[in-house]
């Protein structure tokens, strides 16, 4: 009698699980994810043109102190600095009258402080955007810097006639502590499937830290009308709702990086991200299906892998399975790293690749029934 004949219904089930995941996973990793790891960035040639990069900055003075210089003093021939003081009750408008009267490319629009009028930063980008004065916008965040001259210079050489958007990675800034590392990864992670997906033709966000695209486009489209209730959005929904496999280019020259401040507390990165998944239920049917399954697949992959070990007769297959994808896994984390030079956060994939799920679902479920709350009190 075959060996498979003599598990029990519960052993049948934990091996059909975890094959089926098993599968599902090396999917993921083998179709999506090796793009990523194996792509190379390729020299291209199309003609310069000018840049509105647009800032929205508020209570930012600290930053925009020791940022906004490497986005006024990067090496191209055309381009406008927009800075949207919005609403800041800070230091935030003095810098901002400092750095204007040094450099001439540097444009400055007030939102008055006014909480009847607060839309959050969807109002500033959509201002800065109309004061635009060129085609092509290039967005980042008051608290980031380029890592180099060339930042807009590598971003424009994917405006051509065929793009209409650019995604790029906005990283991290590497500090001390497990906190730092944990964010890095989750960046890197989820840049990994957001230009992995693009290069499969199935794009569906991009980070508003590191982002590009036409200012034609954003009025076509009616900017973050769908949205404008939600505090985020104002980068992956637009880019959900806007990009496709035609018109979508992706940057991935280091050159072209850009590097954040990371939140220095637990507590406060936890907010962050349940604000940034606010906007997961928005996102096209085929896109919510397609991260959904990778996550659940991975859950149960875990799941039914931990539960294996109730039963010796499972423990020696399980485990063969398990080290071929985490193997896998790591060449991929390590190659993916090197891209985006985060090589001292990949050999913690496999703890945060765990980790991480369960972080989401805990936010995720946390979002879901204060939705429900605010919802019932409006009826």
């Amino acid at each position: 009698m075959p060996e498979i004949l003599k598990l029990s219904v519960l052993e049948l089930i934990i091996l059909g699980v975890f094959s089926i995941t098993f599968l599902i996973q090396l999917f993921y990793y083998l179709f999506f994810y090796l793009r990523i790891a194996t792509y190379k960035v390729k020299a291209k040639e199309t003609k310069k043109l000018p840049v509105s990069i647009i800032v929205c900055a508020k209570d930012e003075a600290e930053n925009l102190e020791n940022f906004l210089p490497t986005i006024l003093e990067q090496d191209y021939y055309d381009y406008e600095v927009i800075v949207v003081n919005d609403g800041s009750t800070d230091e935030t408008g003095d810098v901002l009258k400092r750095l204007n009267s040094k450099y001439k490319d540097l444009y400055i629009t007030t939102i008055p402080e006014n909480t009847k009028l607060r839309q959050g930063k969807k109002l500033a980008v959509t201002i800065g955007i109309k004061a635009a004065k060129n085609e092509w916008i290039l967005l980042t965040d008051a608290d980031c810097k380029p890592v180099s001259k060339n930042w807009i210079n590598n971003m424009q050489n994917n405006f051509s006639d065929k793009n209409e958007l650019v995604l790029a990675y906005g990283g991290y800034m590497e500090q001390k502590g497990f906190l730092n590392k944990l964010i890095r990864f989750d960046s890197m992670f989820i840049a990994m499937q957001y230009f992995s997906f693009a290069l499969a033709g199935i794009p569906y966000m991009g980070v508003g830290r590191n982002l590009a695209y036409r200012k034609s486009l954003f009025f076509k489209n009616k900017g973050f009308a769908g949205h404008l209730k939600l505090k985020s959005g104002d980068d992956d929904l637009f880019v959900n709702k806007v990009a496709t496999k035609d018109n979508t280019g992706i940057e991935l020259s280091q050159e072209s990086f850009t590097r954040s401040v990371p939140e220095s507390k637990f507590g406060s990165w936890i907010y962050q991200k349940k604000r940034h998944l606010t906007t997961g239920h928005l996102y096209q049917l085929k896109h919510k299906l397609i991260l959904g399954t990778e996550i659940l697949s991975r859950a149960l992959f875990y799941i039914s892998f931990i539960a294996s070990f109730m039963f010796s007769s499972l423990i020696i297959v399980l485990l063969s399975a398990f080290f071929i994808r985490f193997i896998l896994q790591l060449i991929i984390f390590y190659k993916a790293s090197v891209k985006f030079n985060e090589k001292k956060v990949f050999y913690l994939g496999i703890i945060f690749d765990f980790v991480l799920p369960i972080i989401n679902f805990i936010i995720l479920i946390g979002n879901i029934k204060l939705r429900k709350r605010r919802n019932e009190f409006k009826s």
